[in-house]
């Protein structure tokens, strides 16, 4: 990394753009306050877009390419590397989810999307009514992208509560399930991960409104996204994320511990290659 910088490229989407932002800068040898000049930007914002600290816009991203004579470098890198192909009640929440040093997620239906394969994750995408082709692959190299968290030098502590339903129900054929079964256990063996399995015979019926994630950061719960018909949302009210802790509690109280989750998961892949 460049002197000065403590931006690892690799932590996310908005850390590679803010690593290459500061390449370009230097090799120009301009300052922030020279780059944020000609832009007509303020020195805070390229230095918050520099050190990952706030997403770049498309036209952001443009200017730099102007000011920078980068014949559309960064505008291409934007475009690859931010989730402007999303749906758009989606963006705000993959960019808190890059954020988040801990994430909270219940999922009652489907295998969470952190863990999807990309055979499993198409089938999902491409149930949607009206959805063409063309966006099925883009949504599903988004998803597969949103994984990368799990990679990095300093990924989330996640915990996910899945219902028994999402490991029995099949989605596609046998080595659709198979292959998605055998990630998830592989997925649940990650030191920074704990999946639980929330059995058919738990009470936690508030579980069955629907699925939800929590993020947060240094410990401390500060956004989520809950899932709705026919989008989703993500919430920062502190009233709604305090219901949905409650909520999360209430259903891990309903959960097996760990290890047996594990067997149960293991039970299902063996069931998927039967």
């Amino acid at each position: 990394m460049p002197p000065g910088s403590d931006v690892d490229p690799h932590d996310s989407p908005r850390a590679l753009f803010a690593f290459e932002l500061r390449q370009h800068r230097a090799t120009a040898r301009l300052s922030q306050r020279e780059l944020a000049r000609r832009m007509g930007y303020s020195d805070a914002m390229v230095a918050m877009v520099e050190t990952a600290k706030r997403p770049p816009s498309e036209r952001f991203a443009e200017l730099c390419d102007e000011v920078l004579g980068l014949d559309g470098t960064m505008t291409r890198l934007y475009i690859a590397t931010t989730w402007n192909k999303a749906p758009e009640y989606f963006r705000p929440w993959l960019e808190e989810e890059q954020e988040a040093t801990g994430l909270r997620s219940w999922e009652p239906m489907l295998i969470p999307g952190l863990f999807q394969t990309e055979a499993y994750a198409r089938l999902v995408l491409s149930a949607e009514p009206g959805t063409t082709s063309d966006e099925v692959d883009e949504r599903v190299r988004g998803r597969m992208q949103r994984k990368a968290i799990l990679h990095r030098h300093n990924p989330p502590l996640v915990s996910a509560l899945v219902d028994e339903a999402v490991i029995r129900r099949p989605v596609g054929d046998t080595g659709v399930m198979w292959e998605q079964l055998s990630y998830l256990l592989e997925v649940a063996r990650h030191p920074q991960v704990t999946i639980q399995v929330v059995p058919y015979s738990a009470r936690a019926m508030c579980g069955l409104l629907g699925g939800f994630i929590i993020a947060e950061r240094n410990e401390v719960p500060y956004t989520a996204y809950v899932e709705g018909q026919p989008n989703g949302r993500t919430v920062e009210d502190r009233n709604i994320i305090g219901k949905l802790m409650r909520r999360y509690d209430a259903i891990r109280a309903e959960a097996v511990p760990f290890s047996q989750s594990l067997r149960l998961i293991e039970e299902a892949v063996n069931q998927s290659d039967s």
